[in-house]
This record gives structure tokens, sequence and C-alpha cells, in this order.
């Protein structure tokens, strides 16, 4: 499998991984700078050479992997291939020196946006900026045609689209553990019944729920009375969402305002 094939398979499981990169070579050496490996939990792609060189790349990056760090920063390790110098896999003698660059990869956040009408739609702007996993869920088309999307063409984040004609809900199933799901379509049904579906759904990340006051108040005695949920669990679903300090009605105002308290949680994860 090619490195890059490998990479974006990590990304879809949602695992982290390390990417070696021969960096530097001078004199003799198994591989040409920029041959690349992909270091997972438990596979590897691609190869940097093979021998010493690759086997204390792997221990490096799975150390890496297992380390506590929010965010490990890339390292470079040099190699002397000759027989003056031993590792814990023994001596590589092709003559030459090289240099490995380890760059770590991260599992970015996913978030999944039910509804991209106004404010979906300005938010899902915001958020493409962004390194992360965004999925664009409606069950209207016409929300979704490339025409309407063009805008986001030259996303930073990688996009989903998913149009749920019948069933957003079940959309809720197919997102990987850990997404943060924020409820904004234009029916207030639809709406309700993904609150209940979210919270039926074992290892989401947050749930935020768009709205008044009035309207949480009928969902939340509606979740406990003919959905079955406890407070602590009902509890799980954040309404309003957004930064309390920003109170402008307009969708570009309430996509910031969502975007940069989201965007905050991420970073409080990660401390």
């Amino acid at each position: 499998m090619a490195w890059v094939a490998a990479v974006e398979r990590l990304r879809a499981r949602r695992e982290p991984g390390v990417l070696a990169t021969v960096a530097t070579v001078r004199g003799h050496a198994p591989r040409k700078a920029g041959a690349k490996l992909v270091v997972g939990r438990s596979e590897t792609w691609g190869s940097i050479g093979g021998g010493n060189i690759e086997a204390v790349a792997i221990d490096r990056a799975r150390e890496l992997l297992g380390t506590t760090e929010p965010e490990p920063e890339p390292e470079l390790m040099d190699f002397a291939l000759n027989d003056k110098v031993t590792s814990r896999h023994g001596v590589q003698c092709c003559g030459g020196t090289v240099s490995v660059l380890l760059e770590p990869l991260p599992v970015v956040p996913a978030v999944a946006l039910f509804g991209v009408g106004h404010v979906g739609f300005e938010l899902a702007r915001v958020l493409a900026r962004h390194n992360l996993d965004l999925h664009l869920i409606d069950s209207r088309p016409d929300m979704l045609t490339d025409e309407r999307l063009g805008v986001l063409a030259d996303a930073v984040a990688q996009l989903h689209v998913h149009h749920t004609p019948l069933l957003p809900e079940e959309a809720l199933a197919e997102l990987a553990p850990g997404t943060h799901v924020l409820i904004m379509t234009h029916d207030h049904a639809e709406d309700a019944a993904l609150c209940d579906a979210a919270l039926r759904t074992p290892e989401l990340g947050s749930i935020g729920l768009i709205g008044s006051a009035a309207k949480w108040a009928r969902f939340r005695k509606r979740l406990a009375t003919e959905g079955g949920h406890d407070d602590t669990t009902i509890d799980r679903i954040k309404t309003p969402i957004g930064m309390p300090g920003i109170t402008g009605k307009e969708p570009a105002t309430i996509a910031v305002s969502v975007a940069a308290d989201l965007l905050r949680s991420f970073e409080q994860t990660r401390l």
C-alpha cells in the first residue's frame, strides 16, 4: 500500500500514526531521500530501507505513539551506517549517513453538522478551514448540491456529505467514535429525533443543539417521558451552543460563536 493511502487509512480508522521520511542521505544507503514509512500501533506500510534504520525508527515511532503528550513534536534521527556503530538491532555498514524525520500523525477532531441551512452552512465554512473531519448531513438535497457547497472546494478539512432523505438519525451509526455532533436542522421534529438517537449512540463526543430555552424545555420533557432518558443522560446535550458573550442572531455570527466554542473545547481536550 502506498504511504498516502496508509495515512488515509489511519485517518479513516481514527488511529494515530507516525510518518517516517528519509530526509538526507550522504554516501551509500539503502534508500534515497524521500523514501517513506508509515507506522501504526500494530502495522507498518512502506519502507525506509529495512535493517537497523527501519527497526530503530519503528521503535521510536511506537514510543511516540505511546506518549502522553497531546501533540508530540517531529523528531530527526541520525544514523551512521558503518561497522563501528551498533544498536539494539545490530550493524548496518552501507558506508553512508542517513537522517530520518519522524512526524506524528495525530487523530484529528471529527464534527457532524446535522442541518446545512443558513447557520449550518456558515458554520461549515468556518470549520472547513481547520484540520478535522467534517460531516455535512441534511435530508434536503438542495442543501447539499455541488454548486452550493462549491465554496468549500479548497477546504482544509476532509468533507463527508450525507444526504439522508428518510431517517437522518441513521447517519449517527456511521460516525466514528468521538465525533462531535451539532443538531441544527430545519425541522424541530427532526431535531428531537436526532437528540434521542444521539443519546442512544455510544461513544459520540459532545452533543450540541441549537434553539431557544422554550424549545429545549419541550425537548427535555419529551426525552424523559417518551425517550426514557434520565437527567444525567439528557445533560449530555449542550444547549444553547456557542460562546455566551456573543449574542448576535445573524447566521454568520452564530456560526463564529459555535465554532469558537467548539475549537476551545478541542484545545482543552488536548491539554
